[in-house]
């Protein structure tokens, strides 16, 4: 990304507000004024990096380095920790929705200093109470067109994504819990969902409603009916 190209900055920095907005730390974390601070600390080699791909219109590499800012919120000494990865899921996902349609990868583990280093990437520190907690990386590989030829673009980018695998997850309910009792649960803990018994389950697709429809049995599987195409206007919960 060009620093010139202020769409692309614009964009890069929006990406990295909606990640320090749902990362799981004690204390807010506001990103910079811009996505180099003079002086600023960089992660160190003990520092860990969670990476995922964002593959659509606007395509994206996308680097959180947050292990220690979030140490204390996923700690606990009455249950296992919290995955970083699935600790910092939701953040990501918030990201993905600002890059627009597409398909974000599964997030894995690195080293920070290996994750955010190579062209291209931009660096955003997150701050708290003057100090850098946290670092964001964004790295656009698809630069955003112009708006008269946007929609034959995004129809032609699309159809890139026509054989890639996605997945699909039937969910029956939902509730929401402080991330102490998550870690305090254990076998034999009961749950009361946001459902009621005999409604129809949830099709998500990368955590977007696309349908809804009744849980089947299949060679002894279960199964989804499909009972209601869901619009996309009306996937707000």
């Amino acid at each position: 990304m060009k620093p010139t190209d202020n769409a692309a900055a614009d964009l890069a920095g929006e990406v990295a507000r909606q990640i320090a907005r749902l990362l799981p730390s004690t204390v807010p974390l506001e990103v910079v004024a811009g996505p180099s601070v003079p002086g600023a600390p960089m992660p160190t080699a003990a520092d860990i990096a969670v990476v995922a791909s964002f593959i659509g219109t606007v395509s994206a590499d996308l680097v959180v380095v947050a292990d220690r800012a979030v140490q204390e919120a996923l700690t606990s000494g009455t249950g296992p920790d919290l995955p970083l990865e699935d600790a910092l899921r939701p953040a990501l996902e918030a990201a993905a929705d600002v890059l627009g349609t597409g398909v974000l990868d599964t997030a894995r583990t690195v080293p920070a200093v290996q994750a955010l280093t190579g062209e291209g990437m931009t660096v955003f520190p997150l701050v708290a109470e003057g100090e850098v907690r946290a670092w964001v990386g964004v790295r656009l590989r698809t630069q955003t067109a112009p708006k008269a030829a946007s929609g034959a673009v995004q129809g032609a980018s699309l159809r890139l994504l026509y054989d890639v695998d996605m997945t699909l997850t039937a969910e029956l309910g939902r509730t929401k819990l402080p991330i102490r009792e998550v870690l305090e649960l254990v076998p034999g803990t009961v749950l009361e969902l946001d459902r009621a018994a005999g409604s129809p389950a949830d099709l998500m697709v990368n955590g977007r409603l696309i349908a809804r429809g009744e849980i089947v049995v299949i060679d002894e599987d279960y199964g989804i009916r499909i009972t209601e195409i869901v619009a996309e206007e009306a996937q707000v919960r």
